[in-house]
């Protein structure tokens, strides 16, 4: 397994290190529900902390990975692409113990759905940027993800954040309610750590239930929608403006390499 699993004051701290920046392609997702396999079958009870390494939490959806998917015109490709995609999104939005991101740098379109996915988010106060940039470089938003974007952050903040696509400064994603504390780079982990351990373990049943209370509305929309407006995904996703722009988007990445 890739992803460092540790205990620390009976907390479950999870490092994703798949790959640098943590870009999600089919290694993340492989990584992420190993990890959460093992989660499961050895530290049930326990709260957890999803980080990164370096710079980044992580970077989003791998780009070459995922354009050559939607550039390929085969609709089974596409659906399968973001039936995964979306597995690992909710394996950790649905997670039954409390569940925290220990932002400690980027997080970034795939990478920021990643943290809005947990329950809280602690960020870092260090240059970094924050935002769902799908829709400026040619990618429809899944109808799943909007969902608990929405759920995150609330209807007007998912809105703008969503269809402008900009990205924001630590302060800036800040005002917007991206975090629920932003701290020191050394008091990161110990924050995290605090905020996952809200309750005592023998809380846990009670946490559950109210978790799954809480996201019932969400994830019956998510799988309502999911067969209407997800069906489209496969030709928005090769639409020609779309892959356009991913291509513009490809480019600037391998200049800056």
């Amino acid at each position: 397994m890739a992803w460092d699993i540790r205990v620390i004051d009976d907390c479950a701290v999870v490092v994703m290190n798949t790959n640098k920046v943590n870009v999600q392609n089919d290694r993340f997702f492989a990584d992420l529900h190993e990890a959460f396999d093992t989660l499961e079958r050895e530290f049930a009870a326990l709260p957890v902390v999803l980080t990164g390494q370096g710079d980044a939490f992580s970077a989003g959806i791998d780009f070459q990975y995922s354009f050559d998917i939607f550039g390929s015109g085969d609709p089974n490709k596409i659906r399968d692409w973001y039936r995964n995609y979306r597995a690992t999104n909710l394996r950790i939005f649905q997670y039954p113990r409390p569940t925290v991101a220990a932002m400690n740098g980027h997080a970034i379109a795939g990478g920021l759905i990643t943290a809005l996915d947990c329950d809280f988010r602690i960020a870092v106060r260090k240059p970094a940027k924050f935002g769902l940039n799908e829709v400026p470089i040619g990618i429809p938003m899944p109808s799943a993800y909007v969902e608990i974007i929405k759920y995150a952050l609330g209807d007007k903040v998912g809105a703008l954040t969503t269809l402008r696509g900009l990205l924001y400064s630590v302060e800036e994603a800040e005002m917007l309610g991206f975090f629920h504390e932003v701290v020191e780079p050394d008091q990161l982990l110990a924050t995290a750590i605090r905020w996952a351990k809200c309750i005592s373990p023998d809380c846990n049943t009670a946490y559950a239930m109210s978790k799954k209370a809480l996201q019932d509305s969400v994830v019956r929309q998510i799988e309502e929608r999911t067969v209407a407006l997800d069906a489209l995904l496969p030709e928005g996703m090769s639409d020609q403006g779309n892959r356009l722009a991913q291509d513009r988007r490809r480019r600037e990445i391998m200049k800056n390499k």
